[in-house]
């Protein structure tokens, strides 16, 4: 029988974590698993895609990108009773669905805001019997931690109760201890998959000299104006496509639309998007994770724009290190106007293709799924 998995990601602003647990989930079925993700965020148009069966909780989101607090679908607080109720239904999906695996994506490294309903989780797995093997899926850079005392209950948690961490990037790119400053007390096994990206894409026939995309968008209104901006003071630029994001409010998308000049496409998604990468010459973006797997695929110039507000660390971190590689400029958050990014933009093409700077290990997919029949072998030595 094929090894029965349970995927449990919650996204809560942006929608990579959703992205990349659904390419983990396609690899893992194409591998002969039966894997159901289980989600709580807003639906977002085209995930987790055919063919991944899925079981959504009542959706929660934060209402801003300091994640200070849960809302529900209406935009109402989340109270008590809301939580009770989910977590009934997420143990309900576990009894019936009965895994071999159940992988926890970011928690307990993250995502301590769905602890009410994944401690449950984690105390009905460890009284089943047979009991399945409990995973933390991770991406190759963590947020630091402000708060003292976080990571010291992380790793309680993971050596009490957890088999394995999955940490999907390429140790030479980033290491699990470059971001996280207690991996040296975890007992359990820590494994880096490389980084999760899609096969690479072949060059769309709509061609666009310069991709500009907002991730999920909760947060890219900033980019999305500052694009338009420059795009203003480019004419020698013929083709801009920019690209909001799904969750980019309506009245921005308005208004940014009707200022818009008519060399760019102005849209809020594009399930091409690859394909969009790898006919332009440059793409601007946040330094998101799954945004950049992308470009890497592509092969494309990199103008990155870390998202560092509220604290955030993880994407400026990435941007340093592939900037240091020689594969990305960055343009800081603080600096970021129109002629900044219009000079940004001149420098970068004016640069030679980075054929010759370091790749990142991007078959973290497929590997995800030799690691998982592996820990399932008989054979306990098979390598993880």
């Amino acid at each position: 029988m094929s090894p029965r998995v349970l995927f449990y990601v919650q996204h809560l602003l942006g929608i990579g974590h959703l992205a990349r647990a659904s390419r983990i989930a396609r690899a893992l079925i194409a591998d002969g698993f039966a894997v159901t993700l289980v989600t709580g965020g807003m639906p977002v148009a085209g995930f987790p895609g055919p063919g991944i069966p899925q079981i959504e909780l009542p959706a929660i989101a934060v209402s801003d990108g300091a994640f200070s607090g849960l809302i529900d679908a209406h935009g109402t607080p989340v109270d008590q009773a809301f939580e009770t109720h989910r977590t009934a239904l997420l143990l309900a999906a576990y009894h019936t669905l009965k895994p071999d695996i159940v992988i926890t994506e970011a928690f307990p490294f993250g995502r301590r805001q769905v602890r009410f309903e994944l401690l449950p989780l984690i105390a009905a797995i460890n009284a089943t019997t047979p009991r399945p093997r409990l995973i933390a899926s991770l991406r190759d850079i963590l947020q630091r931690r402000a708060k003292p005392g976080r990571d010291a209950e992380t790793v309680a948690l993971v050596n009490a109760d957890y088999d394995l961490i999955l940490v999907h990037g390429d140790q030479n790119f980033a290491a699990f201890a470059d971001s996280f400053p207690l991996a040296h007390q975890i007992t359990k096994p820590v494994t880096h998959t490389g980084l999760v990206c899609g096969a690479k894409a072949p060059p769309s026939a709509e061609a666009f000299d310069i991709i500009v995309s907002a991730g999920g968008g909760a947060v890219g209104a900033g980019l999305v104006q500052t694009a338009i901006e420059a795009a203003t003071l480019m004419p020698e630029v013929q083709s801009w496509c920019v690209i909001t994001g799904p969750n980019l409010p309506q009245p921005d998308f308005n208004r940014l639309h009707a200022s818009a000049p008519p060399n760019i496409h102005l849209t809020r998604f594009r399930t091409d998007f690859p394909n969009l990468l790898a006919s332009a010459t440059l793409s601007i973006s946040q330094a998101g994770y799954n945004t950049v797997g992308d470009v890497l695929q592509a092969g494309c110039k990199m103008l990155l724009v870390p998202y560092a507000a509220s604290g955030e660390t993880e994407q400026t971190d990435r941007a340093l290190r592939l900037q240091h590689m020689g594969r990305a400029t960055i343009l800081r958050e603080t600096v970021l106007s129109g002629p900044a990014m219009a000079q940004a933009i001149r420098h970068c093409r004016a640069q030679s293709p980075a054929t010759s700077a370091p790749m990142p290990d991007t078959n973290g997919a497929h590997r995800t799924a030799t690691i998982l029949r592996n820990l399932l072998a008989p054979d306990t030595t098979a390598p993880l």
